[in-house]
């Protein structure tokens, strides 16, 4: 099959959407389809990928509070091009503008194409709970942004399939009265995670940067400085647990809220702040030699870090919805109250009073269970060829 995504989110510079997208055109290609990427870029211009698919990047405006990213605001462009690559499936993922501008295309080569609507991200989870949080409760909030449920149910209708990124996603969609077809839970690149890679020594060395000797417990905080993720709340639970417990916590990031969460650390000695490391192997390693992986965002539409850090063979510290706690293993993680930091406090105290050696046995055995990349992209491609074969059933008959 030759698939079109039209996607607003990707970016050289982007982070999940990008690793995820990067990583489906080499094994689609490996399993005999075509992925072809169609982005936002500063001009235009074609980038082809080693074995087999490609990205090419339509001229746009760039985001406002985002350059990293575009907009696309040319709907024949799109269509246009669409026309010319003749997709069997063509996915959007973009609430707004390339919505309707997919929704609303009429070609393909034979008029058979699929449309298919992916949910990559839960807008209201992860900007108005956050912006409005202090003034009405979660419900109040969900009532009141009723407006964008109807907005979105208003462009679904034109796709003929409508698919969510993990079970968490689609939970929050279906209460909210919006129609979802499917569930695909996303994988990682599992061979690149091992409990295997634990290394002592640097373990070690992140404790004594901590100012904490080797028997204290070593927290992993990961991802983008952004509001949604939360990291205030990981820093207060990580601050009120170390008032009684030996607890470190190195923050490994970067993004717009770097400075705030540098004041809300406030000096401390046992938390400390570090550039994203862009070396896979090396960050693996970091993650493997950890204790634990702590997370504050209950917006996360499905928890790749978290399964990396479960691949590493580290146990979880989450929050008790959204995406990491789907895939939190019930036998090795401790989940809290979303949003409370003294619930998340308790639950790294828990975890602290756990006998570790077990805690990690257990938690090497579920590292072996968790999903990869390439078992999301099969049961993907299964599900898109039964749409396929469905629709031309129903254009023929």
């Amino acid at each position: 099959m030759r698939i079109v995504d039209v996607n607003e989110f990707y970016s050289p510079a982007g982070g999940g959407v990008r690793t995820y997208v990067d990583r489906k055109i080499g094994i689609l290609s490996d399993l005999g389809h075509e992925l072809i990427v169609v982005a936002p870029g500063r001009e235009d211009r074609i980038e082809e990928r080693p074995g087999g698919g490609r990205v090419i990047y339509l001229k746009s405006p760039a985001m406002p509070f985002d350059s990293n990213y575009g907009l696309f605001w040319d709907r024949r462009a799109i269509h246009d091009l669409l026309d010319d690559l003749e997709p069997d499936v063509v996915e959007s993922c973009s609430p707004w503008r390339p919505a309707w501008f997919v929704g609303d295309w009429r070609g393909g080569w034979d008029r058979q194409a699929v449309k298919v609507f992916f949910m990559h991200n839960d807008n209201i989870a992860a900007y108005a709970q956050r912006w409005f949080s202090g003034v009405a409760s979660h419900e109040r909030i969900e009532q009141a942004f009723g407006w964008y449920s109807r907005y979105m149910r208003r462009f679904l209708v034109k796709y003929d399939a409508v698919v969510t990124n993990g079970p968490a996603l689609e939970k929050r969609l279906r209460a909210r009265g919006l129609r979802i077809d499917a569930a695909m839970p996303l994988g990682i690149e599992r061979g690149h995670f091992s409990p295997t890679l634990r290394d002592p020594r640097l373990r070690r060395s992140l404790l004594a940067q901590c100012g904490l000797p080797e028997d204290a417990m070593l927290l992993l905080g990961l991802g983008r400085h952004h509001g949604e993720k939360r990291w205030p709340l990981v820093v207060d639970a990580a601050t009120r647990a170390g008032t009684t417990l030996p607890i470190g916590l190195i923050l490994i990031g970067t993004g717009a809220q770097t400075r705030a969460i540098e004041r809300r650390i406030g000096g401390s000695p046992h938390i400390r702040m570090f550039a994203p490391v862009y070396d896979r192997e090396r960050l693996a390693r970091i993650m493997a030699s950890c204790d634990a992986l702590i997370h504050g965002s209950e917006a996360e539409p499905f928890g790749l870090v978290a399964s990396e850090a479960m691949a590493s063979g580290l146990p979880l510290i989450v929050p008790d919805t959204g995406g990491c706690a789907e895939v939190a293993d019930p036998l090795t993680s401790e989940l809290y109250t979303a949003r409370d930091a003294g619930a998340a406090a308790n639950a790294i105290g828990r975890l602290y009073a756990r006998d570790s050696a077990m805690l990690r046995r257990t938690a090497c055995v579920a590292a072996a269970r968790v999903r990869s990349d390439r078992e999301h992209a099969v049961e993907l491609m299964d599900y898109y060829a039964g749409l396929v074969a469905a629709k031309r059933a129903s254009r023929t008959g």
